[in-house]
């Protein structure tokens, strides 16, 4: 392909919102390799204020709404992008037919999914569960077939991993925030994880809060509406030790606006967090050993992006019953808001 022709590509990432942040990097290297090209991102309707908070992409496709219509308007739809490729960065069968239907030019997926075989023309060799790569590092490589061969590391992709608030944080949230004296930082916690990790424990997120309060930081608990219902007894309990209970109270896209507005996020390995990281704030992920969880592979990604791991081999023994994850436990709360104590003065110099 030739750099000087202008393009449109679409990048299909149609998971979760973390997922969708650590794609953000192939859709940059897209406008380097091809400058002034159009990067179109296909993904879920709760994704869409992520792609909207990037600069690299240019439309986002909601594969929900997509597949609400009759075949022959999906079809429509996929053509009228007169796409030169098609990247299937997380597999869809549907979508990858549609694809093939639509008659995209390059339709990129891994060799490693049977129905790319039978739906994509270009087909990349790509082992994700025991690679040792970084799932950004994965996602690039997907990329050799317009002529990028290159293995760039996690430093060069970070710096691809890019969001900005779409809308200004709302009066009464921008006011919780600028209640803060000299010297305390704003720190969210969001205990949950829907499933998507391993978590740390309500008893260590409590004790982490009650810590950050006797050092005079203020403290914001996030999380959906469901979640902060089953939290309910446990925010009334730590309450004493909360600035603020936003359990269902943000959109995503003033969620965003909330964190970037903040001065740092303590969660697993959860879509906040990644949010965090490419928004630019501090971002501390806590982590087990166990592969392919480890934050070698879902490490958050940014100026500010750090995480703890306890220090063991693996955590094979924490298979069998992932509800109960010694080793992530084991991460002290003493030790995490220590991290975060760290963050006061680099804030400082900003």
């Amino acid at each position: 392909m030739s750099p000087e022709k202008q393009f449109t590509f679409l990048v299909s990432r149609t998971d979760a919102i973390g997922d969708v942040v650590l794609t953000l990097p192939v859709c940059g290297r897209l406008k380097q390799l091809f400058p002034g090209c159009r990067v179109v991102l296909i993904g879920r309707t709760y994704t869409a204020p992520v792609a909207a908070a990037c600069p690299w992409v240019d439309d986002f496709l909601n594969l929900d709404e997509l597949l609400k219509q009759p075949e022959v308007a999906q079809l429509e739809s996929l053509c009228a992008y007169e796409a030169a490729a098609i990247i299937h960065v997380f597999p869809n069968r549907t979508l990858a037919r549609l694809a093939q239907k639509a008659k995209i030019p390059l339709r990129i997926g891994t060799r490693n999914r049977w129905q790319h075989w039978l739906t994509c023309n270009r087909l990349v060799a790509l082992s994700r569960r025991h690679s040792p790569l970084h799932e950004a590092q994965l996602n690039h490589k997907l990329l050799q077939p317009l002529g990028d061969t290159s293995e760039p590391s996690l430093t060069e992709i970070a710096h691809l991993v890019h969001l900005h608030a779409t809308e200004p944080l709302a009066s009464q949230f921008q006011q919780l925030l600028q209640q803060r004296q000299l010297g305390q930082l704003n720190v969210i916690l969001h205990p949950r994880s829907r499933g998507s990790a391993r978590e740390w424990g309500l008893d260590n997120f409590a004790q982490l809060a009650r810590v950050l309060h006797r050092a005079g930081h203020r403290v914001f608990i996030t999380g959906t509406a469901a979640e902060g219902e089953e939290l309910a007894i446990w925010l009334q309990e730590n309450a004493a030790f909360l600035a603020a209970n936003l359990t269902g109270q943000l959109s995503l896209p003033q969620f965003i606006a909330f964190i970037a507005a903040a001065d740092g996020l303590v969660a697993g390995s959860t879509g906040p967090l990644h949010l965090a990281a490419a928004l630019g704030r501090h971002a501390l992920g806590l982590y087990p050993p166990i592969r392919p969880m480890h934050p070698g592979r879902w490490g958050p990604l940014g100026p500010h992006a750090e995480f703890m791991v306890f220090d063991k081999l693996n955590c094979d023994d924490c298979r069998t019953a992932p509800a109960a994850c010694t080793c992530i436990r084991a991460i002290e709360a003493a030790a995490v808001a220590a991290r975060v104590a760290a963050w006061a003065p680099l804030l400082a110099e900003q």
